[in-house]
């Protein structure tokens, strides 16, 4: 299929362009314009690359409105235990399905077009991934998944989560689904099964996904029982290398930092998350350009997450300007890129995956490239997106969403919500 844009604003901030022209899409990938293409108008619209979520965890999308526990958490570990840890226990293989379909459908809403998924299911790891992947491929999202491998119901779980990433990274074909070894956090992994699932990223060529010092008590387990802060741990079993994906970092300490850099790892910054959950602030402005911005299963709305993380940096220096958080979003693609051997997504660049929204949104005030960043800072929202495209195939039009009966969807994630929060007093 063929198709050209035309009278596009084109918005292309990793080539520092802005240019009003016409945008040509042929076998899923940015081309010139061909004799015989669908024409679509788009003038007065402004037309993007396709966010990025570089963390997100699908499996909470049905906790929307979900009720607290009776008694309320104090601190971080505490809303794990009563709240995420419970719910994820609560998943069965059909809920994982569920899940990942409502968030795929309202990420790409959204105008994100491609998830990193940390899964977890305890009670059903094995067969998760494909739960997970069916739901993120027919809704027709770009992703990278994993399971995430913890000790935290036992080593023999923390081996079965190995084996389901094993498994999972053999067996897919998907060709917008890609995978990796996935890891919960240091505090729950003992020696043995880090070491074991390192060993098997390595062997398979693919990088490890793991939480690092979102909060404090990672710090402080790392240090009581091996004497290391968390990115010297990992660093020393040979889980912290070029290309891995570290979530939040925000109680890393300089040395840490340097760690992580001198790596080539990537650190996914999740601001609302942050915030959220009362963590602490992440030290992202110290820590390079390999800094992406996930959502931390919040949602998969970019728009608010790079807003979230221009006023988080700016709180933080008055020197941090939108530049820096719309860099921290396109960095996600540059991730996503790595993962499929596609170098130039995230960009219009000729050859590039066609992975692109349209905005309903003309700019009031001059559009140009050195200001680019600050219209998607301070006027755009998830709610300017009116077209969605991955490679080459319409997702979204008219904000209905083309693959996935959008009303059928609320309506079992309505019937299935209630019983999955009822599950939960199980555990």
């Amino acid at each position: 299929m063929s198709i050209v844009l035309t009278g596009a604003v084109l918005v292309d901030r990793a080539r520092k362009s802005v240019d009003t022209a016409d945008l040509g899409i042929s076998s899923g990938r940015i081309s010139g314009a061909q004799d015989g293409s669908e024409r679509v108008d788009v003038s007065g619209c402004v037309v993007m690359p396709g966010l990025v979520c570089a963390h997100h965890h699908l499996y909470s999308s049905l906790a929307r409105g979900m009720p607290g526990p009776a008694d309320p958490p104090r601190n971080f570990l505490q809303i794990l235990e009563r709240v995420w840890w419970r719910l994820d226990r609560a998943l069965d293989l059909d809920a994982v399905h569920l899940s990942s379909l409502l968030g795929a459908v309202t990420a790409a809403r959204a105008g994100t077009t491609a998830v990193v998924d940390h899964h977890a299911s305890p009670e059903v790891i094995d067969g998760s991934l494909d739960a997970l992947a069916d739901g993120l491929d027919r809704a027709g999202m770009r992703s990278v998944i994993c399971y995430e491998v913890s000790d935290r119901h036992g080593e023999e779980r923390g081996r079965a989560g190995i084996a389901e990433n094993l498994r999972f990274l053999d067996s897919n074909r998907r060709p917008l689904v890609r995978a990796m070894m996935g890891a919960h956090a240091s505090f729950t992994i003992g020696p043995e099964n880090l070491e074991a699932l390192a060993g098997a990223a390595r062997e398979q060529g693919v990088p490890v996904h793991i939480h690092l010092a979102e909060d404090d008590c990672d710090e402080r387990d790392s240090l009581d029982r091996y004497g290391l802060r968390t990115a010297q741990r990992l660093a020393s079993a040979g889980a912290l290398e070029e290309g891995d994906l570290l979530a939040h970092g925000v109680h890393l300490d300089r040395d840490e930092i340097a760690t992580v850099r001198s790596s080539g790892a990537w650190v996914a910054h999740n601001p609302r998350s942050n915030m959220n959950n009362r963590v602490g602030d992440a030290p992202v402005l110290e820590m390079g350009e390999r800094v992406v911005l996930g959502t931390d299963g919040i949602d998969g709305d970019m728009f608010a997450e790079t807003r979230a993380c221009y006023l988080k940096s700016r709180e933080a220096s008055s020197s941090a300007g939108p530049d820096f958080s719309a860099d921290r979003l396109g960095a996600g693609a540059s991730f996503v890129g790595s993962m499929f051997g596609e170098p130039a997504l995230g960009s219009f660049e000729p050859g590039a995956p066609a992975d692109l929204i349209v905005l309903d949104a003309g700019a009031p005030t001059p559009l140009t490239a050195s200001n680019s960043a600050g219209h998607l800072v301070f006027g755009y929202t998830a709610q300017h997106v009116r077209d969605v495209m991955v490679a080459g195939t319409w997702v979204v039009r008219n904000r209905r969403h083309q693959l996935v009966d959008e009303d059928e969807l609320n309506a079992r994630c309505r019937d299935a919500a209630p019983k999955l929060w009822a599950s939960m007093e199980d555990f």
